[in-house]
Formats: structure tokens, sequence, C-alpha cells
């Protein structure tokens, strides 16, 4: 064991990106998912882009880089798996980790839902009375020694405590006011173990992110936070290594001073989006401990602005003494490198700085503050987007009662209509096709050809099996976002800018950099074609403007607000040509709605504002007969039910088959007077649900919810699943609702009164 030096390094970052360059790891994940590989393949592969990535870090200037960020498909997972928090129902599986992730042909996966703000997934664990916890996976131990074997030493990044806790949801069958915070000192009790063990490898430090930290806490909240803190930070210097407290997605708020007080050496400070943490009177009390200063944005890919970056550092400086130099968050949330994308546009691109880049601006401003003068910045720098305008009132139609009796006589649907999300399987195929459109190995006519064949495949399906509203399934399009961005003035589209959403799910956000506008319409023609396939209705397909703003790179240099009116203005114009196209039924997705949600409640009300009123200026051109759906997925909807409810969609579908069906449980679900579709088939498993478990599903819907207000449907879109999957449990649901229907007609209409 070598002897363990005592200061922090001056450039660090929290995280960095984990699924390779070149989405390396997706394809040794579905590799071994489809039985291609064997389980030693995929950790070799993981092994792979470990050590690229610790040198890589090291290339660009990093000491003691970050380990244990790597992740076979979500870090929130790995601590649960390293904890042995693993139900009961998972542990003779075959692979138990992918077993709680994505499920098995007779378990369900555990829950997945949003990572705070932001557009990764995590899986939720599941803890109860009866959770036995103990160090169970070396995980973070193993990095440490593969990363000495390179001749690099790091630092390992734990999920805090705190945070797991309030993240992990209480297992069935707890007893009532049951909270898996509860659980905390059995949980500081593995923790204590593994930092012993670290200490024992030579580990100088450890960085325990604490992001639950930032959003509203309460007073019994704060008091484990002490706790926690208390206890691992008095374990002797001898038995643990230094202790760092990283907090980000905002302002520390009232647990600064909590852990300010408690023993740990390094707190780390949100300095991008927690804007107002530089005006703190209490800073004062982080002196003595390393602060480590997140000051180069790492949800955005936008360059740092180094002088005001090193200003707002130096007035730190003189607050609490030691500093560091940090990225706000893991850069897991931007792309690798901006090097490899040679064709942006070169005035774009000077304003850009992806992972890489971002690293470079770190070490050069540790560079920068050592050699900067200590002398005293008296008006801390505060950087905010500017101030929005007055919001215009949003655009009304006419009541709910009125469209939905205009639709009811137009549409002529069936009790508990069956529908789909919208997107059908992604095809080899098809993503041949485009690519090869895209090489100009084939031309706009011959993919067009490709893109009409599949569409009549979807429609035929459905068909086929019985659905009442269709969907043509969306082959022409690559991402629901990125299809829009391409077509709309102001944003740009990457090459190679992949971050991402989920275990091998990945994405390439827009940069939105410009004034938005619509050259031409979008989606009108294949609807079109997809209409005139069928007798029954076919569903027009779009993004909402709150999620394309969400899951693009949005420019800084217009208020938030006016860039969602102007996508706004883009979907309007979309929805006004598909009603005349003689499109019924328009459903303007916003999946992401309770995502862009401050996770302070005091910010919150300002953002549904705009979120609402932009959904709204792009939906009341519909005529009173045209039926407008939206849809909400992995989102914790029941957060958001009163904007859900201020959409004025005219049908709402939500996750609820993964949860178990959980939103309904909240009490404002029994006004909520509009059609809802709670998801009856989670689609991001492979397993085929039976018509049993639909059945039971419908049952628990129909007990809360009166039939007519009822729709059927999946809980998101198909494309990650194959036709042999999905025409498997389309299948299962139909035949369940069907069931449903053919009983007795008390059955459906008892349920209204409940």
């Amino acid at each position: 064991m070598t002897a363990r030096p005592n200061a922090f390094p001056a450039a660090t970052i929290l995280g960095y990106p984990r699924i390779g360059p070149r989405r390396e790891l997706k394809r040794a994940l579905e590799s071994y998912w489809n039985g291609r590989s064997t389980r030693d393949d995929l950790s070799a592969a993981g092994r792979r882009l470990r050590e690229a990535t610790w040198r890589r870090l090291t290339e660009l200037g990093l000491t003691a880089p970050p380990s244990n960020t790597f992740s076979l498909y979500d870090h929130v997972l790995d601590t649960a798996f390293m904890l042995d928090a693993v139900p009961a129902r998972y542990r003779t599986a075959d692979d138990v980790y992918f077993a709680m992730a994505r499920g098995t042909a007779d378990v369900a996966p555990l829950p997945m839902t949003k990572w705070f703000d932001t557009n990764y997934h995590y899986i939720v664990p599941e803890v109860g009375p009866e959770t036995v916890f103990r160090l169970a996976d070396d995980k973070p131990l193993r990095e440490v020694a593969e990363a000495r074997e390179l001749g690099i030493s790091t630092r390992p990044v734990l999920l805090g405590p705190i945070t797991f806790l309030l993240l992990s949801q209480a297992s069935a069958g707890s007893p009532d006011g049951f909270t898996p915070l509860h659980r905390l000192n059995d949980v500081l009790d593995v923790y204590a173990e593994l930092l012993t063990a670290l200490a024992a490898e030579g580990v100088d430090w450890v960085q325990l992110d604490e992001p639950a930290l930032v959003a509203d806490r309460s007073d019994e909240e704060l008091a484990a936070v002490r706790v926690a803190y208390e206890r691992l930070g008095g374990l002797s210097l001898a038995d643990r290594p230094r202790l760092f407290v990283s907090s980000y997605f905002g302002e520390l708020g009232a647990a600064l001073p909590v852990l300010a007080g408690c023993p740990v050496e390094a707190i780390g400070l949100d300095l991008d989006r927690g804007h107002d943490v530089l005006a703190r009177h209490d800073l004062g009390s982080l002196a003595g401990k390393t602060v480590v200063a997140g000051v180069v944005p790492g949800r955005n890919v936008w360059r740092t602005h180094l002088n005001g970056a090193l200003e707002a550092l130096r007035f730190l400086r003189g607050k609490v003494g030691d500093v560091t130099v940090s990225t706000s968050c893991s850069l897991l949330h931007v792309p690798y490198d901006l090097d490899a994308e040679t064709d942006l546009d070169p005035a774009l691109r000077e304003r850009l700085a992806f992972a890489d880049q971002k690293v470079g601006e770190v070490v050069e401003l540790a560079r920068l503050l050592a050699a900067a003068p200590d002398a005293v910045v008296t008006a801390p720098p505060v950087r905010r987007r500017p101030p929005a305008p007055e919001a215009a009132p949003p655009a009304e139609r006419s009541p709910h009662a009125v469209r939905a009796a205009a639709q009811a006589a137009h549409l002529r649907l069936p009790p508990l209509p069956v529908t789909t999300i919208g997107s059908f399987p992604q095809t080899g195929d098809i993503r041949a096709a485009r690519a090869a459109l895209a090489a100009g190995e084939i031309t706009a006519d011959r993919y067009e050809e490709l893109v009409k064949a599949e569409i009549e495949r979807a429609v035929r399906l459905q068909e086929r099996l019985g659905l009442d509203v269709l969907v043509h399934g969306e082959p022409e399009r690559n991402d629901m976002v990125q299809y829009f961005a391409e077509h709309l003035d102001g944003f740009a589209i990457t090459r190679h800018g992949w971050v991402q959403s989920y275990g091998s799910r990945c994405t390439r956000p827009p940069i939105l950099h410009g004034d938005v506008a619509r050259p031409a319409p979008i989606t009108v023609g294949w609807a079109r074609y997809a209409q005139s396939l069928t007798d029954r209705p076919v569903k027009g397909m779009l993004t909402g403007p709150v999620t394309i703003v969400a899951w693009s790179f949005v420019r800084e240099d217009r208020p938030l607000a006016a860039v969602f009116d102007q996508v706004a203005d883009a979907i309007r114009a979309e929805v006004a040509d598909l009603q005349t196209a003689g499109v019924s039924i328009i459903q303007v997705d916003e999946p992401a709605l309770r995502e862009l949600l401050p996770l302070r409640r005091a910010d919150q009300a300002a953002y549904l504002s705009w979120a609402v009123g932009a959904y709204r200026r792009a939906t009341s051109v519909a005529a009173d007969r045209t039926q407008i759906h939206t849809h909400l997925c992995y989102s914790d909807a029941a957060e958001v039910l009163t904007a859900i409810d201020a959409l004025d969609a005219d049908v709402t579908t939500i996750e609820s088959a993964r949860s178990n069906a959980r939103v309904l449980d909240d009490p404002a679900m029994a006004g909520f007077g509009r059609g809802l579709g709670p998801g009856v088939y989670d689609i991001h498993s492979p397993r085929v649900p039976s018509v049993a478990e639909i059945t039971e599903l419908v049952e628990t819907i129909l007990k809360v919810l009166p039939a007519e207000q009822v729709w059927i449907n999946p809980d998101c879109g198909l494309k990650t699943r194959t036709y042999e999957q999905v025409e498997a449990a389309l299948a299962n649901v139909v035949t369940a609702t069907a069931g449903i229907r053919g009983r007795e007609p008390q059955v459906l209409l008892r349920s209204c009164d409940n």
C-alpha cells in the first residue's frame, strides 16, 4: 500500500460518458442480450471502454480521474446490486443484474424513471423492511485495481446513501409510513465497510454523489444527511479515504450548512444551475474544506465563458480558501468529442464544447486560477438567461364537453379503444435504407417506396390484430426529436453526438442555435398516405414543443419561454396542415413535460406556465372534431397532473405498466375528466405480457376511471422492440380488451360509479 497524499486535484470532472465514442457499449450489450456473445465478452468490452476513458482523461491533463462511473446499464442499479438490494423474485434469474433492468419471461423489470430533470433514465431500486443489505459486489474496488494496472490512480465515485434511498421505492407490503430512508443506518454499515476496504487499497479520495440534496428537503431528510456524514466522516482517516460530497443540478439550499457542519473534507457546488450560490451569506462556513466548484457546465454543449468563470472562482476562493475547478455535473449528458463533427458549420463549432473540450476548459481554468492574483473580487458574477417577455394568454379551444361530443359523433370508436403510442419497430432494412439515402446510394424516390412499404406493413398488421386507432409506424424517423429538428430552421444535427438515455438506448440531441421556423410541412405526406390504406382512423404523430426543447441542446442567449413559443409555432403550423389533409386524430407528444420541471418548488409554477402555454399554442388551432392526444412516459406524471390537465388534450397516454398503475393512486386522478390511456404493456422490456396480466391491469384501471374515459395502449412507442415481440404483445392486448368488452354491460357501467 502506498502513502496517500492529502491534496485534492486542482482540476477534476464529476464523471464522463460511458457508451463509447462510437456506441461500443450499445453494440456489446445488444450482442450479449441477443445471445451472440457471452457475459465474459461483455465484461471485456466494458474493461476496454474504462481503460480508454482513463487514458484519455490522463492525456487531457487530469490527475486522479474518476472511476466507478462506468456502468453496463445504470449507476443506480449498480448501487442496488452492490448493496444486495435485490428483490427475491429476481434472485433465481440466469443474470440477476439484467433481470432487474429488463425483466425475464416471467418477471417484470424494476420501474424506470428520469434522473432528476435530465433525459437520462435510472432503474428505481426497491427497498423494504425485509431488505438485507451487504457488500455483495466489489465493482468500485475492481475498477481501482484495473486503473492501477495502467499506472493511473483514480477517485472512486459512489452514489451517496441519502440519494440512493430517496430515489428508491418501498417494496410491496411495506407497512404504512415506511420509507426507504428508514433503512439508513443499515445502508451506512455497508458504506462504512466499503470505505474501509477502499482505504486499505490506498485510495485517497472517494466521491459521494448527493444530487437529491439540491431539491426541497424536509427537516427529517436533512437530519438524515447529518446522521450519514457524521457517521461516515467520523471514521478515522486511517480507516477511510477523504470524502468529497458532490452536489449538482442546482443549489444546495438548506443542505449546505448541514454538510458544512459534517466531518467531510470536500463539498461540490454547481455554479451553473445553482445560480445564486455565490450570493449566499454562509459561504464562509465552507472554509477549511476543499470546495469543488462546478463552473464548466456539464449539461450543455456551449463553450464556457472563461473570464466570467475565472472571476467566479476567484470570488469563491476569497470566501472559502481552497477551490478546485470542476464540471458542474457528470459529462454523461454531453457527447464525447467535438473534433469528430467535421460537418458542422465552422461558425457554430466555434461556440461549442463537448466532453473532451470541457475537460480542457477545466484544466485551463485551474491553470489560470493558480496564476491569478489573490485580489478580492467583491461582486460575485451571476450568469442567467435573459428575462422572459410577458407571456401571452394561451389560445382557447371549445370546452372539452363540446369537443368530446363532436369527436364521438365523428370517430364512432368502441368502448376502451385500443391504439399504440406511435412508432413501430425500426428494422435493419429501414435503417439501412436511410443510411443508403444519406450516402447517395439510392434515390429519394426509391427511399420513399421503401418507407411506404414499411408503413403499409405496420397498418396491415394493426388491422389484422384488430386495433381501433392506427399509427403509421414512423419508419421515416430516426428519432422523435431529431427528425423534426432536421426539418426546422435553427437546428444543427451532429454525426457522432450520441448520449445515453438508458441501457443501450442512445440519442443524438440536436443543437438549437438560432431562430426556429418551419419552411415546409414535415409529416403531412406520410400521414395522408397511411390514411389512404385503411378506413380506420390513423393518428398524425408530432413531437411537442416542450420535448423538442428539452431533448435538444438549447441556445442560452434567448429566454427559454421565447424558445418554447418559436417551436410551438412550428408545430402549430403542422397541426393545421394535418387537419386540412383530413387527419382526425393528432397526437402531440410531451414525454419531457415533467423532465424540465425545476427541482425547487418555488421555480415550478413559472416553468409550467411556459410549458402549458407552448403546448396550447401549438394545438389550439385544432377544430372541435379533431381529437388531440398527448403522451408522457417515465416522467412521474403524478407530479404534474394539474399541468397535464391544463394542456387541454382530449386524450392523454401515460406510463403505467412498469409501475403497476401507481399513478392511479394519486388523489388528483379522481378529478381528471378527459380521456386517459394508462399503459398496459411495458415496451422497455423484451418480455411479452400475458392476456391475464393485461386483463388484471385493465381491471385495476377500471376501478379508478370510468370506462368511457379509458384508452388501452402500450406505455410508449414500439421502436426498440422486434416485430415478433410487438405482434405477440399487441395480440394479447387486443384479446384482453375484447374479453373485458364482452362481459355483461353492467360490468363496464359499474366501473363508472367507483
